[in-house]
């Protein structure tokens, strides 16, 4: 399966005034925002998992998505249907893209990334407990909460870095396998998610590290669907960069 890195320029000021005319929430929601964009302007899940960068003070930001379209055949898809607020938005004339094909990838290589994701996890059972707060929780079955919170609730001891490691870890396999020396958490922050019309607060984590390739074909395919939940709003894309370099002890 070849599956093709794209890369789009956005304008975010005309994203979030785009944003705003379709009533996208009351208050601004970047992926919710672009996941409607990437929609309307190339269809459903098109260009998904996706990532948006932006430069301090950028004006524009450069989304970065797999698609199993090349750019000839995203552009030619987009130009049929794209209106002119969204045009604001996205840059057809600058979309391009590289080919990744089946064979890019071999058991035993190791490749370093760049993953922004939402660790969480839902409960198989109701669960009342306390927080290391002292806080009094008590989640429904199903309930979608910080896989850290989780671990915390039951019980254990280990830090957020390790937790959310073992949590991607876990979504690596059996694709590939982290390399946890060579990995680290990079950046973490508490975001609200409009989803559904209900407000979700939970985990924003950004992960560098590195990764060693253990099943060829499994790995095309998770870096076309995306790790975790929330793949459709800008979580979960795997974006490859060199080698990252070993923990210091």
């Amino acid at each position: 399966m070849t599956i093709h890195l794209v890369e789009l320029p956005v304008e975010l000021r005309s994203l979030h005034l785009w944003a705003g005319r379709r009533g996208l929430g009351g208050s601004f929601d970047e992926g919710l925002a672009l996941h409607h964009v990437l929609g309307e302007a190339f269809g459903p899940a098109m260009l998904q998992p996706f990532r948006l960068m932006v430069a301090p003070r950028a004006r524009a930001g450069s989304l970065y998505a797999y698609s199993r379209h090349s750019a000839d055949e995203l552009r030619d898809a987009g130009s049929r249907g794209l209106t002119p607020g969204l045009a604001d938005v996205v840059r057809l004339d600058r979309l391009r893209s590289l080919a990744r094909p089946a064979e890019s990838w071999t058991a035993g290589l190791r490749l370093g990334f760049d993953l922004r994701m939402r660790p969480v996890v839902r409960l198989a059972s109701a669960f009342k407990g306390q927080t290391e707060t002292g806080t009094q929780v008590n989640f429904r079955k199903g309930a979608e909460i910080d896989a850290f919170l989780a671990a915390a609730l039951r019980g254990g001891a280990a830090e957020r870095e390790a937790v959310y490691l073992d949590w991607l870890a876990d979504r690596l396999a059996p694709a590939a396998e982290l390399e946890r020396d060579m990995s680290r958490l990079a950046s973490f922050r508490r975001s609200t998610v409009q989803r559904s019309g209900r407000r979700i607060e939970g985990p924003d984590a950004t992960v560098h590290g590195t990764l060693t390739i253990t099943d060829p074909d499994a790995f095309a395919g998770l870096l076309a669907r995306g790790v975790g939940r929330h793949r459709a709003y800008g979580y979960g894309m795997l974006l490859l960069r060199p080698l990252q370099r070993k923990r210091a002890c």
